[in-house]
């Protein structure tokens, strides 16, 4: 079942968190999930003694995957007990305390680097989609794209959403999206393409269709697309297609999309050109992790 692509955040479905995490200990432990793995940690640490360690972050930023940081211990300690300060969606400053992990030694010295990789990553999603929803002003929603790490794509679709942004579909099987590609290989003109493709679903299935001038998103509408994306146009080259283009729709529901080299120089005059929705790649694909510690207690 896909999650919700806005409104209130929920939780992530903890049998994905947990194959992520256990892909990500195997990678760290030779392939068997288990604390005695760790030749150092064996080597020095009774794994029967407990230990306490705080989250700490060196940098300001926004809080997402308490819930895959909390399950990193929990996977290699059962009794594990993980405190949070900071809930996901919520901003830290630098020096915060943003959560406490108590559990044995051993599991806390195994968890530690993959707790903060899988955490540094996902903050870092949620603190740069927070700045470009920031510069949209509310002038439109930010959505993410396709352009997610393998293997992670759940977990950074919510990052996305706990700094403030909206998903868009979760994959090829979920939403009909017809690009350049699609029509320059399918012998037809997009307006044919659009037409076929929207019988060819159901109807609560939303067909999105990219348009790379306004010949094309005539088309688009007139085929009967539910979004159309404009993609690499001008916002004032956009501002003018619009009134055309919703002159076309009539009663029905339409959403205008700008995608295409979207960043956070040129987002405001973007999300102010009166497309609903503006999508941006940089969200996942170019977010720098946010600089996080775990810091034992003695």
């Amino acid at each position: 079942m896909l999650p919700r692509r806005d409104g209130p955040l929920t939780s992530l479905p903890p049998e994905e968190v947990e194959a992520v995490v256990l892909h990500a200990l195997a990678e760290d432990l030779g392939g068997v999930v288990e604390v005695s793995q760790d030749l150092t940690t064996a080597a020095c640490v009774s794994g029967a003694k407990p230990a306490t360690a705080q989250l700490v972050a060196r940098e300001g930023g926004v809080m997402a995957g308490v819930q895959v940081f909390a399950a990193t211990f929990a996977l290699l300690d059962s009794a594990a007990t993980v405190e949070v300060v900071r809930a996901d969606g919520q901003r830290f400053e630098p020096g915060e305390v943003l959560a406490s992990v108590s559990c044995e030694a051993a599991a806390l010295l195994v968890a530690e680097r993959t707790a903060l990789n899988l955490l540094q990553r996902l903050c870092g999603v949620a603190t740069r989609t927070a700045a470009f929803v920031a510069r949209a002003d509310g002038k439109a929603r930010v959505l993410d794209t396709r352009k997610t790490t393998p293997g992670l794509r759940r977990l950074e679709r919510h990052a996305v959403r706990c700094g403030g942004g909206e998903n868009h579909r979760f994959g090829l099987s979920d939403e009909v999206m017809i690009k350049d590609n699609h029509l320059d290989l399918s012998g037809r003109t997009l307006e044919e393409l659009v037409v076929s493709a929207r019988a060819a679903v159901s109807g609560d299935v939303r067909v999105t269709v990219e348009a790379r001038d306004l010949k094309e998103a005539r088309a688009a509408v007139q085929g009967g697309a539910d979004v159309v994306m404009l993609d690499n146009i001008e916002p004032s080259e956009m501002s003018a297609m619009l009134d055309e283009l919703r002159s076309l729709i009539g009663a029905r529901p339409v959403e205008f999309e700008a995608s295409g080299g979207v960043n956070l120089e040129t987002i405001a005059a973007v999300a102010a050109c009166g497309v609903e929705r503006v999508s941006v790649g940089a969200l996942t694909h170019s977010a720098p992790a946010i600089d996080l510690a775990l810091e034992v207690e003695l």
